[in-house]
């Protein structure tokens, strides 16, 4: 009996062991790493986070997996983060939408974006842009207003779900001028830039990311920015500066699951503040209309929390809630 117990307090002590060592992060990473995205190909959470996986993998050695998982607007994908395990090989990109609106429209969201995550870092300041199709007679924020009251119905827009920041944005726009407009949420970014182009809907609020190439390719037109101004749209005006009182903070972060090793946690956020740094990357984000910010993960979790009260007010004044 005294040599079973002598050999269960050497596998106990060697587990110890073992586990003492992974909280230490000493050997993280030494398998390739799952980046879940809640997009879908093409879309701009594709194309932010392979721009950022691939410096993940150029700092931490390892591949950078990449998990599409779009729908829910992005709640799908993380849900799925917030129940993987805390060991530095499942990270995730949130959008505003997943992150910091979903608690303020869905009642049954399975997770607390605040409390179930572990906030890597912010990384980007990005604003929703509210795009139209060329054959749509506006120049300005105030003539989209003026056309929509005209039109015969309210005006279709997609956004990329319910609960989106696009849906969002629409819906502020609604509240503080009283246009009716007519929400058509799509499975998303891609699929709404693919419904513009293809005559499906005459007007879209976006991320920059998906919407630029289209702007700068001529085949639709910008009309306003619905929060912060971008140096990739000089001249696009914001929803305050033409007469409509919003400002509010919308940007990109990355998470981790609920109780990430604080070791793995920072050579990770190590990895993404040199990434974002990175003047080639940096210059490609402001392509796509986000300013590269590292901001860190505590102050963002923080910061987050107040955001989602001042969303939540909108939310409550639409009357906005999904199940």
């Amino acid at each position: 009996m005294k040599a079973f117990a002598k050999v269960g307090l050497v596998a106990a002590l060697l587990m110890a062991g073992v586990a003492g060592h992974a909280q230490s992060g000493t050997d993280y990473p030494n398998k390739p790493i799952k980046f879940i995205l809640p997009s879908s190909p093409g879309g701009g959470g594709d194309m932010v986070g392979r721009l950022i996986g691939e410096g993940l993998h150029k700092r931490l050695g390892q591949p950078v997996i990449i998990d599409n998982n779009a729908g829910a607007s992005g709640t799908i994908a993380i849900s799925q983060l917030s129940k993987a395990a805390p060991d530095g090989y499942t990270i995730g990109l949130g959008t505003m939408t997943s992150t910091t609106l979903a608690p303020t429209v869905y009642p049954k969201l399975p997770y607390d974006p605040v409390k179930d995550l572990t906030t890597i870092a912010g990384i980007g300041t990005s604003p929703i842009v509210l795009l139209v199709s060329n054959d749509v007679p506006v120049k300005d924020l105030k003539e989209f207003l003026d056309y929509a009251r005209k039109s015969k119905d309210p005006v279709q827009y997609g956004s990329w779900g319910l609960g989106s920041t696009g849906h969002f944005c629409a819906e502020v726009l609604s509240q503080k001028t009283g246009v009716k407009l007519s929400h058509v949420p799509y499975k998303g970014s891609a699929p709404v830039m693919t419904a513009m182009l293809g005559g499906e809907i005459k007007a879209a609020w976006l991320d920059m990311a998906t919407g630029t190439a289209a702007v700068r390719s001529g085949k639709i037109h910008p009309v306003a920015l619905c929060t912060r101004p971008t140096a990739s749209f000089p001249n696009v005006a914001t929803y305050k500066a033409q007469g409509v009182d919003f400002d509010q903070w919308t940007g990109w972060a990355m998470f981790a699951p609920p109780n990430m090793p604080k070791p793995i946690l920072d050579k990770i956020a190590k990895a993404v503040k040199e990434t974002i740094s990175d003047p080639a990357v940096a210059a490609k984000l402001l392509d796509w209309g986000i300013t590269a910010e590292f901001i860190p993960g505590e102050q963002r979790n923080a910061d987050n929390a107040k955001d989602i009260q001042a969303w939540r007010k909108i939310a409550v004044d639409a009357a906005m809630k999904f199940d």
